[in-house]
């Protein structure tokens, strides 16, 4: 059986929840905390080393009750339960949606075997037996992919590097060949070890780049033994992977059930698991499958992903909200930002519902964000002074990972300062008792507050942690398409710009543009030719 396919807005529940909002839409969060008293207990989740509290956010208690119901109407648990059955949720590619078979305890044999395979290269790599063609072993680690094929491996490697071994890791995700010329000239040939990760083995930019590599390569070794040596594929077309010429027992699978972008927690995250080890990689995966446990069982309202994928509902349905904000505090999670846009605008950046009619509200916000305190500096103006109304998700950390960390107080005395500043603002009256400046300025420093905020404290940055944030947001991003009514897991808007640049690309190699362009793209292919 597929997904129910209920447009959201002939819902009794929504029409209420419309209603509602219309009562409530200029009241402020701090009288919500005044009205009612329990605010903070009822709208915080504490979970393993988890605590959310979404009380900062521009909904009161009937509202968020309301929210609860929709959930129930349109039977999320119902979507949740068929698609951890394995059953066809994406439809237009006649897919199951089975990324949490990935990360359960016990997997099924083929997952297992897969396990097996990355744990038994990450030993031979990080221990040395693994050696090039010229006999030196592995120090680098480069990943060729691009999308979900480099995106959350990137984002793990990066957010985890406190935990890395001795190996240096690299991804190359662009056809900007003169950059990665640049970046593979910082290392040794022979002491690397590439990974091809196309789920295809037919993505043009991915392929394109590891042609390059084994034509530079082979001043140290035969092609043969290049790709014997310091190749692997991750794909789901391995006939294709051998033909490239990648000897079969480095060749790893993902399955057409896996999406690119939830895919992290199979092979395709192989070099997470060479860069921060194994057991560093299984515990990634076993914070995901804790939070798998929790959507699938926990009651709605204090259910993590459900209650940020309603809240989003709310902001972007209801306060026409287009954009989110994400700002994690941690210089670690500098690559978060960037894998979350592809899980969310990837995902539910669609138009048509799942009854193949054109919605008539909107659907998948903007993400977009960076680290704090940084984001402080070059965004937050717009978040506090703004026009815009922006909720914003703050992701920090009670601990450091270092005990010689001396700034991370500092660090979350900003991260608490933000929320604060963002609920509250600052009154005409309170400028007035700060200053005896000229009144002329008082307009300009006057914050308007009421701007909404979810804060997500976890208790340290752990592969287990990690692995649970990001299942988390899976999760939001999977709710979030259910109520939408939209097919989440397919991309088809990748794809007409990807068909048009082969005929360009051609046209360009000629010179010869043809008149079947439009007359700007025309006019701009010919100043590039000039």
């Amino acid at each position: 059986m597929s997904l129910k396919s209920i447009n959201p807005t002939t819902t009794q529940t929504w029409k209420k929840l419309q209603a509602h909002y219309e009562k409530i839409k200029d009241e402020r969060i701090l009288d919500f905390f005044e009205q009612e008293p329990n605010r903070v207990e009822g709208f915080s989740i504490d979970w393993n080393t988890f605590f959310i509290d979404f009380s900062k956010n521009r909904i009161d208690q009937k509202g968020f009750d309301l929210l609860i119901e929709l959930a129930k109407e349109l039977d999320i648990k119902d979507a949740v339960e068929k698609q951890y059955r394995g059953e066809i949720l994406n439809k237009t590619e006649s897919r199951a949606v089975l990324h949490t078979a990935l990360r359960q305890p016990n997997p099924n044999n083929e997952i297992q075997k897969a396990l097996d395979q990355i744990e038994e290269i990450t030993e031979n790599v990080t221990s040395g037996n693994w050696k090039g063609c010229t006999g030196k072993p592995i120090k680098n680690i480069v990943n060729i992919g691009i999308g979900g094929s480099d995106l959350g491996p990137k984002m793990v490697v990066e957010g985890l590097k406190y935990y890395k071994n001795h190996l240096n890791s690299y991804f190359i995700s662009n056809i900007d060949d003169t950059y990665n010329q640049q970046l593979l000239s910082e290392i040794d040939f022979e002491e690397s070890l590439f990974i091809v990760v196309s789920k295809s083995f037919g993505t043009k930019e991915t392929l394109g780049n590891a042609k390059l590599i084994i034509k530079r390569f082979q001043k140290e070794c035969t092609q043969e033994n290049v790709l014997k040596k310091h190749f692997i594929a991750i794909t789901t077309q391995k006939d294709k992977a051998v033909e490239f010429g990648i000897t079969g027992k480095n060749i790893l699978p993902i399955w057409d059930w896996v999406g690119g972008r939830f895919s992290l927690c199979s092979a395709v995250g192989l070099s997470i698991s060479l860069t921060l080890g194994f057991n560093n990689f299984k515990e990634l995966l076993n914070g995901a499958s804790e939070v798998d446990d929790h959507f699938l069982n926990e009651k709605y309202s204090k259910n993590i992903p459900t209650v940020m994928a309603l809240l989003s509902i709310w902001y972007n349905n209801f306060y026409q909200a287009e954009s989110h904000a994400v700002v994690p505090y941690s210089q670690y999670l500098s690559e978060f930002v960037p894998y979350l846009q592809q899980t969310f605008m990837e995902s539910n950046g669609k138009s048509v519902d799942r009854n193949q009619e054109k919605v008539n509200y909107q659907t998948g916000s903007l993400v977009w964000g960076d680290v704090g305190s940084n984001a402080q500096h070059a965004f937050f103006q717009l978040l506090h002074q703004g026009t815009k109304l922006i909720p914003v998700d703050f992701i920090g950390f009670k601990k450091p990972l270092s005990k010689k960390d001396a700034l991370h107080t500092e660090l979350m005395a900003n991260f608490f300062a933000q929320t604060q500043a963002l609920l509250q603002g600052k009154s005409r009256e309170a400028v007035l008792k700060e200053t005896s400046e000229n009144e002329f300025k008082f307009p300009y420093r006057i914050f308007e507050g009421n701007k909404p905020s979810t804060t997500i404290l976890i208790d340290q940055l752990t592969p287990k942690n990690l692995g649970s944030l990001i299942a988390i947001y899976e999760h939001k991003t999977f709710v979030e398409g259910v109520i939408w009514n939209i097919f989440s897991f397919d991309q088809w808007g990748v794809e007409l710009g990807k068909q048009l640049s082969t005929s360009i690309q051609k046209q360009i190699e000629t010179k010869e543009v043809t008149e079947n362009r439009d007359k700007s793209t025309k006019n701009l292919l010919h100043h590039f030719l000039s």
